[in-house]
């Protein structure tokens, strides 16, 4: 019997409007390893902003009832020829209950249970979900598990990702965030150094109140020297930057050269032959990433996405990754959120001119059933 509910679409057209709505929509019965979610919850992870409202004109946008109209600027909706005129659904990842199930074991197996999942259109009170990337949750609630994929599972690839590559240290530049949190207790119970970069002194705050050592304000006069000290005292030459523009990744190398260079026995006029590498996994500034030639040659910049790191780790490491995500998601990995909002409140000005900031601990949770 087919099942029907409110999803979120959004579609941005070759002249710049980008319309968000929510529609009814008929879900037909799952088959083979599908599930049918009941979702519960769904948090608005900054993945899930690039196709909600993007770089569009929000402030000057029309909103009504389930609705908003925006306008793209010339330049963003360029580079977004690619799905002008698609209707895409939006939300990476929530959570809710198995109310119908395919005729395959693994999705019969969560007939009933609350589950973790990642469905990709998350914004809805229903949605298809493919058993193999349910996470079952047990006695934790909705809330507990909207956000127990992308973040914890992003966290978890950083170190997993290190270790791979022989490093015992990372640099991370957003250390407050959510995310940031995670991978401070992660190399904590790991045995992984960490240097993280913050922008005020309650985010110092709070990273040194979970145990976190080296924690580089970017406001104080000293900020170089606070990242050069964690530097020299890991030995993180290896990071993750989620914001990709401006010059914070530049920051990061030089400071690595620094101590690159103390480390040097002989002067060359090269620069050290340390090498360097970090690591670009969002564009919370999507502005041009600058870099300027004064770290020698020994760098490497490159990006990183959750989902080809999970194809390349192979699933033996996924299912441990996972595993340890359930075993610890109201410690390692809780996630907190500012506000709870409806599907249709999530598309009222107030809440999109404040969840679209990015801010850091200011994560939203869309609960579709109010």
């Amino acid at each position: 019997m087919a099942t029907t509910g409110k999803q979120l679409f959004t579609t941005l057209e070759a002249d710049g409007t980008l319309t968000v709505a929510l529609e009814d929509v008929t879900f037909d019965e799952p088959t083979g390893n599908q599930v049918l979610v009941r979702m519960e919850a769904a948090p608005i992870n900054p993945s899930d902003l690039a196709i909600l409202v993007g770089g569009a004109d929000m402030e000057n946008a029309t909103y009504t009832p389930g609705k908003f109209v925006a306008k793209m600027p010339e330049n963003v909706n360029a580079a977004s020829k690619a799905r002008h005129g698609l209707k895409l659904p939006a939300g990476n990842e929530g959570a809710g209950t198995v109310i119908a199930a395919g005729d395959s074991d693994a999705a019969q197996a969560l007939m009933g249970q609350r589950v973790s999942c990642v469905p990709g259109n998350a914004y809805s009170q229903y949605c298809i979900a493919d058993a193999g990337m349910c996470l079952p949750l047990g006695e934790h609630s909705a809330e507990e598990g909207a956000s127990a994929f992308v973040n914890p599972m992003t966290a978890l690839g950083f170190v997993e990702n290190a270790k791979a590559d022989g490093q015992n240290a990372i640099l991370h530049t957003v250390g407050a965030s959510n995310l940031g949190q995670m991978l401070t207790r992660i190399c904590q119970e790991d045995g992984i150094g960490l240097v993280n970069i913050v922008r005020k002194d309650e985010q110092v705050d709070l990273l040194k109140d979970i145990g976190a050592k080296h924690v580089a304000n970017s406001s104080d006069d000293d900020f170089m020297d606070q990242l050069i000290a964690g530097i020299r005292d890991t030995g993180a030459f290896y990071g993750f930057d989620p914001v990709g523009g401006g010059k914070l990744v530049d920051t990061a190398f030089r400071a690595m050269e620094r101590v690159a260079v103390e480390r040097m026995s002989e002067y060359s006029r090269y620069g050290s032959n340390q090498q360097k590498r970090m690591f670009i996994y969002g564009r919370l500034d999507t502005g041009a990433t600058v870099l300027t030639p004064s770290y020698g040659f020994g760098w490497t910049l490159s990006g990183w996405l959750l989902f080809p790191f999970l194809q390349s780790a192979g699933q033996e490491t996924m299912g441990r990754m996972r595993q340890r995500v359930r075993d610890n998601l109201t410690t390692t990995f809780a996630s907190h959120y500012k506000a709870h909002v409806t599907l249709d409140e999530m598309l009222t000005k107030e809440a999109v001119m404040d969840y679209r900031t990015m801010r850091t601990g200011e994560k939203y949770l869309v609960t579709p059933w109010g």
